[in-house]
């Protein structure tokens, strides 16, 4: 079935574009949300060919495609068969979808931050990745075993598309934000500009809010409150911009609503939020360095354990989008991610498990189980776990919980030895050009066999043959 084919095929299942309010991609994701959920043929998603997956949650269905393809079918279902773009005003859908539905707040506020994040995420991993590349190359000629100015300026380009990204995470993160928040996106990007500029180090002085001796713990400084403050300055922008606009005639609009949204914004962001969040992302960061860097090894062997053990099931939930504003804190102040390498794990253990499931479904001659694991191993090794998991683990349920289980043991063994990444992005094989350092790289691949392995083992002492036989 051809990409067009496919697109057509689900804009049909899902009730025709007359049902879809907006949709909108993630890595490995086709996203919409829809009007009437009793015009979707939920069944028929799921058994249609190129589909891995279908993850529902209300009025939103995630129909999972695989990477590149999510991005490829996403395009063609909204430039050539018409679906409403995602707009960036969360509340501009709110009025189409269905008012009897349940509201989860703390699902609300992990799809916002999904929203914000989510267009991000290609940048992010080739940032992390341009960084990672010229990390490595600068290790090795410090080792002698790379020498020349041809690998100097190739670090150097490397170095500077990284930091063309990451440099100015703060003001994509404004842009992003104005958008879903519904403010001009421009100002918003203004808003993250402001939270990196060098003159807040002289406004704080004069106000005796900078710490010459230790600069971090200034209550007003670059960078203080990181992406969740700027997130929060921009909320206030949005609030502030439309009020304003309301109350300006359509001919001084253009000159008065900017400057005086971004002056009344600007002021609260500088001197109320960027304290208020700086207080959370430090006690955040300080909270998550008494796990990562504690000195009792014990410790972070459990922690590492319990955070990849449970992140598949909070995948499920759609709770890990609530993560990624902690990867950048912990980026942002501690110039590596540590929490994306642990949880990077469960993939791997699902890897384990299905190839202990392949083994048994042989034996007892399940032809059907052996081509499902057959046709999704080769994603799971590349870090794309939801073919396996929709496909054969949480169907049979009991290699889900051993696969997370197994995903503990890599996770243990990544906390152990404290490696850091450059960014976040994909899991799996894919991800170890993403680690800091040489020996960051080794240890997250070693900790990859040892959640295959131990999904393996695990899987294969409590899966029985009838177990394989009823599926």
């Amino acid at each position: 079935m051809s990409n067009l084919d496919l697109a057509k095929r689900l804009v049909e299942l899902l009730g025709g574009k007359e049902n879809v309010v907006k949709a909108a991609n993630c890595m490995t994701r086709l996203r919409v949300v829809c009007k009437d959920v009793s015009k979707i043929d939920a069944e028929g998603i799921k058994n249609t060919e190129g589909v891995l997956g279908l993850v529902i949650d209300h009025d939103s269905y995630q129909i999972v495609l695989g990477p590149g393809k999510a991005k490829k079918i996403t395009d063609i279902c909204i430039q050539e068969l018409g679906l409403p773009k995602e707009s960036g005003d969360w509340q501009e859908n709110k009025s189409a979808i269905k008012s009897t539905q349940k509201s989860n707040k703390l699902k609300d506020v992990i799809k916002l931050i999904a929203e914000i994040f989510i267009p991000l995420i290609p940048a992010v991993i080739a940032a992390g990745l341009f960084n990672g590349f010229a990390s490595l190359i600068g290790q090795l000629m410090s080792d002698g075993m790379l020498s020349g100015d041809i690998f100097r300026m190739i670090q150097l380009i490397f170095s500077l598309f990284g930091t063309a990204f990451l440099g100015y995470f703060a003001i994509f993160t404004g842009i992003r934000s104005a958008e879903v928040f519904g403010a001009t996106p421009a100002l918003g990007g203004m808003i993250g500009g402001m939270s990196i500029g060098a003159a807040l180090i002289d406004i704080s002085t004069m106000l005796g809010l900078y710490n010459e001796a230790v600069p971090l713990e200034s209550v007003l400084t670059t960078g203080k409150g990181g992406i969740i403050g700027v997130i929060f300055g921009v909320w206030i922008l949005s609030i502030i911009e439309k009020n304003i606009r309301k109350r300006v005639p359509d001919v001084l609009d253009l000159i008065i609503t900017p400057f005086t949204s971004l002056l009344i914004a600007g002021v609260i962001f500088i001197f109320v939020i960027m304290p208020l969040a700086g207080f959370v992302s430090d006690g955040l960061v300080s909270v998550l360095s008494i796990i990562i860097n504690s000195t009792n090894p014990f410790i972070r062997i459990i922690s590492g354990f319990i955070l990849s053990a449970i992140f598949l099931p909070m995948v499920l939930l759609g709770l890990h989008h609530g993560l990624i504003p902690i990867y950048a804190v912990q980026l942002e102040a501690m110039g590596g991610v540590s929490l994306f390498p642990v949880l990077a794990m469960a993939g791997a253990g699902q890897v384990g498990a299905a190839i202990a499931i392949y083994m048994v479904a042989k034996k007892v001659g399940n032809k059907r189980l052996q081509g499902i694991i057959t046709g999704a191993l080769p994603a799971g090794f590349l870090g794309v776990g939801e073919p396996l998991i929709y496909g054969v683990t949480l169907p049979m349920f009991k290699p889900f919980i051993t696969a997370g289980l197994g995903a503990g043991f890599g996770g243990a063994y990544i906390m152990f030895t404290q490696v850091l990444a450059n960014a976040w992005g994909p899991s799996g094989m894919v991800a170890i050009p993403l680690m800091q350092g040489t020996n960051g790289m080794m240890n997250y691949f070693i900790g990859l066999v040892i959640s295959y392995a131990a999904g393996f083992i695990i899987t294969k002492m409590v899966i029985k043959d009838s177990d394989v036989l009823s599926v």
